[in-house]
């Protein structure tokens, strides 16, 4: 079956090294014709300096000029069937380790509370936007004051630029006021949807987005997105600002209370009466409340209630989070910033997060579980990327499917796990219940803090791994994994769900299995079976696991040990990043060291196929780390994001050979710098861009605490090169 993918160009690139100057490209999916033990077919390639044949590589996409310098172009020719093609663009070798492109930072602001706020590159993606074969450059600015959607605070609008890799920006999208900033909110999705070989960009706006578009450095127009017919008609408009502060919340307090004999799970009984009933007082009012009767209850929910739940519930400070108004889900054409399409996005709030379970923890947090968005991309039908936005996952779950035709935005499918029936929303702690809806009920609590899309079945066609349930690629739910609680949980011998868990990573981890494997932390602790799993990714068994009675916060795949089979796991011993590990783990779940490699995110960097990964968080400089050779890279003068989950701005297979770039920002924000290594490898792999689960991985890794993304075969030091698969591509 024949798959959409980018056509993209050679990827050549040229960096000064103190032995020469090394030179990688990339070898293409559709230049390979098999698969065999000893490697792939492929074309070979002859590469020339200055117009002049060096040398022909045929076991590699990579090699060392000892003769080079940096007035030298090279150029790359494929050679296929003994014939050779036409030779790519020429380049010139970079003047430093690394290709640096400068960013036009956004300016300061000043929220409303007076709180000053300044920028910092984010997240970033990749598309080919113009369709001549190089990758453009998304990057997402966030402000200093941007949120964990669990904390109280204004911020700064959120804006996405598009850059060419000369540093040319095309355009910048201004979020506006009602989109709040942080990991949680803004899931964006650069890709080619209907394949017209350009890029489009999709994500969820509000009334105040708008696009900026930029000539020679400079702003030349901007353009809102458009408003629906029937939002215009009720009065909304672009100058709008839903932020809430302190009075405004008390306000909606006392609305919610003067209205409470009417809603829908005090109707159905699900719900107590009266608010008295709730808070566990006795009774003194009556209902329908009055306007002061419901200011008073207000009161006392607010001063006294509950900050006796817990200290840290201090609501008259409320202020900054967007309750109301508009959500819509916009289309943009990548190569302009244009708009394509708006839709209202799906589900909407419905509440400010009471019927998510906001209100019902000790922590009492509007606007949080509510607020819980994630995005993906998968080719559901085998042919074709889909579009997928998520909301909810600690509570009710819920995802739509989308394709894209160039003219239309239309829903492939929709599900929801329905309400998680709670028998008081300010005091129930909702541990691992299934939704009300009788067919998706059980993902309901079992989403991560990021998604993953990969043929887990092997039809063909991606499905999505919500977390510990995977959604099959029609949209009905493939299996929802749990287990018995073991000695030393909440209650002994009972069947639970594995629950939430805030990293996830799907890979062939165990080759001599067949299909996927799933490694996932939880945070259930005491009410869940595992605090760590990896699973069948087909099926959802767990192969091994270990029970934890606290929160598993971090954890890690990859191939650290050259000689053991398959990759290894490994995770923290709780939510904090600065506890000890649980040890270094086999692909059989042997225990191989009591120490373990950082968990911030992986990189397939060396060119022995085995995994690095990346450390440095706050004002430290960004690292490579190997687990037997220590640093291989300092990143002097950058700087990861996202506090202690130390993210880089983006690791993908950007150019150049098999291998993935590393990309992070200057301290300063003023450029980002992609890194490449320079260590000649003897592996000669396709562009794992052209897999399609690692590209959808590229795809996705911006999403709320960023994932590596892997292929759909083992890759590493003990790879079987004939289980690689041969690339269809339309």
């Amino acid at each position: 079956m024949s798959i959409q993918m980018e056509h993209l160009d050679r990827g050549l690139a040229a960096v000064s090294t103190s032995e020469g100057i090394f030179i990688s490209w990339r070898l293409l999916g559709q230049e390979v014709t098999a698969a065999t033990a000893q490697g792939l077919t492929a074309a070979d390639f002859r590469l020339y300096r200055n117009g002049m044949l060096i040398a022909e590589v045929t076991d590699s996409t990579n090699y060392l000029d000892r003769s080079g310098s940096l007035e030298a172009e090279y150029a790359v020719a494929a050679v296929i069937n003994g014939k050779e093609q036409e030779q790519c663009a020429a380049t010139r070798p970079w003047e430093t380790p690394y290709l640096e492109i400068p960013l036009q930072k956004p300016a300061d602001g000043i929220t409303p509370a007076g709180q000053s706020y300044t920028y910092s590159a984010n997240d970033m993606s990749v598309g080919d936007v113009d369709g001549d074969g190089e990758y453009e450059y998304i990057v997402k600015w966030d402000p200093s004051n941007a949120k964990d959607v669990s904390h109280v605070g204004y911020t700064g609008n959120v804006y996405l630029d598009c850059y060419k890799q000369n540093g040319t920006l095309l355009y910048r999208i201004d979020l506006g006021v009602n989109i709040r900033a942080g990991a949680h909110y803004t899931q964006f999705l650069v890709y080619d949807f209907d394949g017209d070989g350009k890029a489009e960009l999709m994500f969820k706006t509000a009334p105040g987005t708008k696009v900026i578009r930029y000539e020679e450095g400079a702003p030349v127009s901007e353009a809102f997105i458009t408003l629906l017919p029937e939002d215009e008609a009720a009065g909304y408009s672009h100058n709008d600002d839903y932020r809430m502060n302190g009075a405004a919340y008390s306000e909606h307090v006392a609305e919610l209370f003067e209205s409470w004999h009417s809603h829908e799970e005090v109707l159905a009984g699900h719900w107590p009466a009266t608010l008295e009933e709730c808070f566990g007082i006795a009774p003194e009012y009556s209902y329908p409340l009055s306007r002061e009767d419901a200011v008073r209850l207000a009161d006392y929910f607010l001063d006294v209630y509950a900050p006796s739940r817990s200290e840290r519930n201090k609501l008259r400070d409320f202020e900054g989070f967007i309750l109301k108004g508009p959500e819509y889900l916009s289309v943009f054409r990548g190569e302009t910033g244009e708009e394509l399409a708006t839709v209202r996005y799906k589900p909407g709030r419905h509440d400010d997060g009471l019927m998510w379970g906001d209100y019902s923890w000790n922590r009492i947090e509007p606007g949080n579980r509510v607020d819980r968005f994630l995005a993906g991309v998968a080719y559901l039908d085998g042919k074709k990327p889909y579009a997928l936005f998520a909301r909810g996952y600690y509570t009710r779950a819920t995802m739509a499917a989308y394709s894209w035709d160039g003219q239309e935005l239309t829903e492939t499918w929709y599900i929801d796990s329905g309400w998680v029936t709670m028998n008081n929303p300010f005091a129930d702690t909702l541990h691992l219940q299934d939704g009300r809806d009788p067919d998706f009920g059980k993902l309901a609590k079992q989403g991560a803090h990021a998604l993953s899309t990969a043929d887990v079945d092997g039809d063909g066609c991606q499905e999505i791994i919500y977390g510990s349930a995977t959604i099959d690629h029609d949209g009905s739910i493939l299996y929802s994994s749990g287990g018995i609680l073991p000695e030393g949980s909440a209650a002994p011998g009972e069947y639970a769900k594995l629950g939430h868990g805030d990293a996830l990573h799907v890979a062939v981890v165990d080759p001599e299995r067949d299909g996927l494997q799933i490694y996932m932390v939880h945070e259930e602790g005491i009410h869940g079976p595992y605090g760590y799993t990896l699973r069948d990714a087909a099926t959802g068994e767990v192969l091994y696991g270990g029970f934890a009675k606290e929160d598993v916060g971090r954890g890690m795949i990859g191939k650290v040990e050259p000689d053991v089979p398959g990759l290894q796991t490994w995770c923290s011993e709780s939510h904090l990043a600065h506890e000890p590990s649980r040890g270094l783990r086999s692909a059989k779940g042997e225990k191989l060291d009591e120490r373990a490699p950082g968990t911030n995110m992986n990189i397939k960097w060396a060119a022995d196929m085995t995994t690095q990964f990346i450390s440095g968080t706050f004002e430290e400089p960004v690292t490579i780390e190997d687990w037997k050779r220590g640093t291989l890279l300092a990143a002097e003068g950058t700087r990861s994001n996202n506090g202690t989950k130390g993210n880089p701005c983006l690791v993908a297979d950007l150019f150049g050979d098999w291998r993935e770039e590393l990309v992070v920002r200057l301290a300063d924000s003023s450029a980002i710098r992609i890194y490449m290594n320079t260590e000649v490898t003897d592996r000669k792999l396709y562009t794992l861009m052209h897999d399609p689960q690692y590209r959808t991985g590229v795809a996705w890794q911006n999403v709320v605490y960023n994932q590596p993304c892997y292929t759909s075969f083992y890759l590493g030091t003990d790879m079987n090169w004939s289980k690689v698969p041969v690339p269809d591509l339309l």
